[in-house]
């Protein structure tokens, strides 16, 4: 079948530059991985930025099918987005709309996701634990009522962008306005819970696989809290990610049970990962929950797979079954293709170079 790989390299694509610019792309590491699986099982593959450019491309790609109007192909969205709120749903919705089928979490999915405050408010309607919240769009916005010290992050942003932990209220006051000036979007303030951190991957459906729990090893670290910079490994005492976690049976269903609980609540699809706190006293409290978990070597899901048998082919294999069935009711059929293999010249450029660590 042909896969088009959709990702954001670069954020010129647009009519107008408007909005909050997406800081998140995927590795070159990361694209030649799935590039080398896809066509190791047989799959035609192109890569396409996912701009304003992407369906006329899509379509000159993988047209449908003459004789039947089927799709003829998918999509394997990489996509964080370039620009705006909501980023992770831009790629889906214009997928939606022309009728392409793609991997992971579709517009609502990603949306309800990304924005931590819907996300924790649709958690504590339904009275699964999470941290107590306030929202904060100046200095002048008031969390009284929350108990120092206080995690700050912005309402829409991932991978720890904008993350400060604080202990009084000029300290509240100052990373508030950081996010707000820095990220243009309200600061999402909750309640630090101290604990063990558990990180639950799911990979499903109507029937979903929980991956083995992953802890991170915070001891020996003054902050308790993964920063963007451990998860771009820039820092010097990065925690280290224990898989299986070493927890009860009662306390990973228990895990599992809210994991999924999540993934249902934000419309989730295909996969996910959700982090959990867990404190002292074993009570779990869901802190969010990524609607597109990295797929990158070192990230926790891919660590997770590997623990539950998947090598990373496998696990490609897998994510594209999933798809194929949500949408058309089987697995997706073995690839055939042995020569029809497309890849951009930025990509070419950026395998050959040096690799960064």
């Amino acid at each position: 079948m042909k896969i088009a790989v959709v990702r954001n390299r670069n954020k010129d694509g647009v009519v107008n530059r408007l909005g909050q610019i997406c800081p998140e792309t995927y590795g070159r590491r990361s694209v030649q991985r799935l590039s080398d699986s896809l066509w190791a099982n047989g799959h035609a593959v192109a890569f396409f930025e996912g701009d304003k450019q992407l369906i006329e491309k899509l379509e000159e790609f993988m047209p449908p099918d003459p004789d039947t109007g089927h799709p003829g192909g998918m999509v394997f969205n990489m996509s964080y987005g370039i620009q705006g709120e909501s980023r992770y749903s831009h790629v889906p919705g214009m997928l939606e709309m022309a009728g392409i089928p793609y991997t992971g979490s579709g517009p609502l999915g990603h949306a309800l996701s990304l924005d931590k405050v819907i996300a924790k408010s649709l958690m504590r309607d339904v009275g699964a634990p999470t941290p107590n919240f306030r929202v904060m769009s100046s200095r002048d916005s008031r969390a009284d009522d929350l108990n120092f010290p206080l995690i700050v992050k912005p309402r829409h942003e991932s991978t720890s962008y904008g993350l400060r932990c604080v202990r009084n209220r000029e300290e509240l006051e100052d990373a508030a306005h950081a996010v707000v000036t820095k990220y243009q979007q309200e600061a999402l303030v909750e309640e630090y819970i101290d604990g063990r951190e558990i990180c639950i991957g799911l990979l499903g459906n109507d029937n979903v696989e929980f991956l083995p729990p992953v802890e991170l090893d915070f001891d020996g670290r003054q902050l308790h809290t993964l920063t963007w910079e451990d998860k771009y490994h820039k820092s010097t005492d990065e925690p280290m990610k224990i898989c299986p976690a070493q927890i009860s049976e009662s306390l990973a269903r228990r895990l599992c049970e809210l994991a999924l609980t999540t993934f249902r609540l934000c419309q989730c699809k295909d996969y996910a990962r959700v982090d959990i706190r867990v404190n002292p006293s074993g009570e779990p409290f869901v802190l969010e929950i990524n609607s597109m978990a990295s797929l990158s070597p070192g990230g926790t899901f891919m660590l997770a797979a590997k623990a539950a048998g998947y090598t990373f082919e496998s696990l490609i294999s897998r994510l594209l079954d999933i798809t194929h069935e949500r949408y058309f009711g089987v697995p997706l059929p073995p690839g055939t293709c042995s020569g029809d293999w497309k890849i951009e010249d930025w990509l070419q450029e950026e395998l050959a170079a040096p690799v960064p660590r």
